[in-house]
């Protein structure tokens, strides 16, 4: 279960990212996305690991 939460929180923060990013340009958008797919894999875990 921890990994389908981590890989809901990677899904939902690299799509965050990319839309914060694309504003200023692609590879903006892709870095940011890269960021918020680390960002999202991490509290996924966490908050599998902290509810179940």
């Amino acid at each position: 279960m921890a990994r389908l939460f981590g890989l809901v929180g990677a899904t939902v923060g690299s799509a965050c990212g990319w839309w914060l990013g694309e504003h200023v340009g692609l590879m903006t958008a892709f870095f940011i996305s890269m960021i918020g797919t680390g960002v999202g894999l991490y509290f996924g875990r966490q908050l599998a690991d902290t509810y179940l």
